[in-house]
C-alpha cells in the first residue's frame, strides 16, 4: 500500500468532478477523466479553462499543466495505470455498488478508490466488493474542490486504517485540509453544520423575527466573518477573555445552553419557501449564478491568502 499517487482518474465530470480535475492538474498530477455523456469532454474543458486563472492566483505546483489532462469515455481504458480514483458519479446506491464491484475486480489492490459522495455511506457503497473493499473510502470535498480546502474522510465497515491514513496524507500533501470522521453520518459533518444553522434561520424567518435578507446579513457580516478565520470552539476561547476556554466553559456555557433550548423547529411549507425565494431574488441585483459564484470564489481566494500571511493557514 505504499504506491505513490501520481495519476488520478476522475469518474464523472459534472461540477464536482470537473473541479477535482482542475485541482489535481494544478497540483502537477496526471489526470484522466471519464464520463459517458456526449458533451462531457467539451464541458470539462470549458470548466477547467475558466477555473485555471484562479488556480494560477492560488499558485500552481511544479509540473502543473493543462496538457496533463486525458479523457476517455470508456471506463476500463481510463482506469489503466491509476494510482487513485476520485469517483464523482450519480448519487444512486445501485450505480455505485456495481461500479465499485467492477473497479475492485480490475484495479490492483493498492489503488485507493475514493468517493466524493455526500449522502451515501462507504459501508453501503463497498458492500459488493469481494476482493479488496479495504481500499475504498469517502473523500468528500466541499464545493468547489479546486477552491475550498476541506475534505471529509470517512471509511466504511471494511475500510482499513491504512487506507484512511493514506487518503488523509494524500489530500494533505496537496494543500487540502482533510478531517477524519470516526462515524458515518448522513451528510457527513460540514453539511450538517450548514443544516443546523439554516434550520434556525428558517425558524426565525417563519416566526417573523427578521427578513431573509437580514438573516443572511446577520450570518455573513457577523459570525460568518469569524468562521472564515477560526472554528467556533476556538472562537469561544477568545470569548472567554484572559481565562480562555476554561473561563467560557465555567461561566458562559450555561447561558449558551439556555439559548440552545429555545432553538426552533421550522415548518417548511410553501409559504416559507416562497418567502425565501423572494428574499434571495431581492439580494441578487441582477447577478447570475455564475457571476455570484465567481465573486464568492474571489473573496475566498483573498481570505485564504490572508490566512496564509498571518499564519492561520
Amino acid at each position: 500500500m505504499s504506491r505513490d499517487i501520481k495519476k488520478v482518474v476522475v469518474i464523472g465530470t459534472g461540477v464536482i468532478g470537473a473541479s477535482w480535475c482542475a485541482f489535481y492538474l494544478a497540483k502537477g498530477l496526471d489526470v484522466v477523466a471519464t464520463d459517458i455523456a456526449p458533451t462531457a469532454k467539451a464541458s470539462l474543458d470549458a470548466y477547467i479553462n475558466a477555473a485555471w486563472p484562479m488556480l494560477e492566483e492560488l499558485g500552481l505546483s511544479p509540473g502543473a499543466s493543462l496538457n496533463r489532462l486525458g479523457f476517455d469515455s470508456v471506463l476500463d481504458n481510463a482506469l489503466k495505470g491509476a494510482d487513485l480514483v476520485q469517483e464523482c458519479g450519480p448519487e444512486r446506491i445501485d450505480f455505485k455498488q456495481d461500479l465499485y464491484r467492477h473497479m475492485d475486480e480490475i484495479l490492483p489492490p493498492d489503488v485507493i478508490i475514493a468517493s466524493s459522495s455526500s449522502g451515501l455511506t462507504m459501508t453501503d457503497i463497498q458492500a459488493k466488493c469481494e476482493k479488496h473493499p479495504e481500499r475504498c473510502v469517502i473523500g468528500h470535498p466541499f464545493n468547489p474542490p479546486h477552491i475550498i480546502p476541506l475534505v471529509e474522510v470517512v471509511g466504511g465497515a471494511k475500510t482499513s486504517e491504512e487506507t484512511i491514513a493514506r487518503a488523509m496524507a494524500f489530500y494533505a500533501s496537496l494543500g487540502k485540509k482533510p478531517i477524519r470522521l470516526f462515524k458515518a453520518l448522513a451528510g457527513h459533518v460540514a453539511n450538517r453544520f450548514q443544516a443546523a444553522l439554516y434550520k434556525e434561520m428558517l425558524y426565525l424567518i417563519e416566526e417573523g423575527v427578521l427578513s431573509v435578507e437580514d438573516a443572511d446579513v446577520a450570518v455573513s457580516y457577523g459570525p460568518g466573518l469569524r468562521w472564515g478565520v477560526m472554528g467556533q470552539s476556538l472562537q469561544w476561547h477568545l470569548g472567554g477573555g484572559a481565562g480562555g476556554i476554561d473561563h467560557f466553559m465555567e461561566h458562559l456555557m450555561t447561558p449558551l445552553q439556555g439559548i440552545m433550548k429555545t432553538l426552533g423547529e421550522p415548518k417548511v411549507d410553501d409559504k416559507l419557501k416562497k418567502d425565501v425565494i423572494a428574499g434571495v431574488q431581492a439580494q441578487l441585483k441582477g447577478r447570475s449564478v455564475d457571476e455570484l459564484a465567481d465573486a464568492e470564489n474571489r473573496v475566498i481566494l483573498g481570505a485564504l491568502a490572508l490566512r496564509q500571511k498571518v499564519g492561520l493557514a
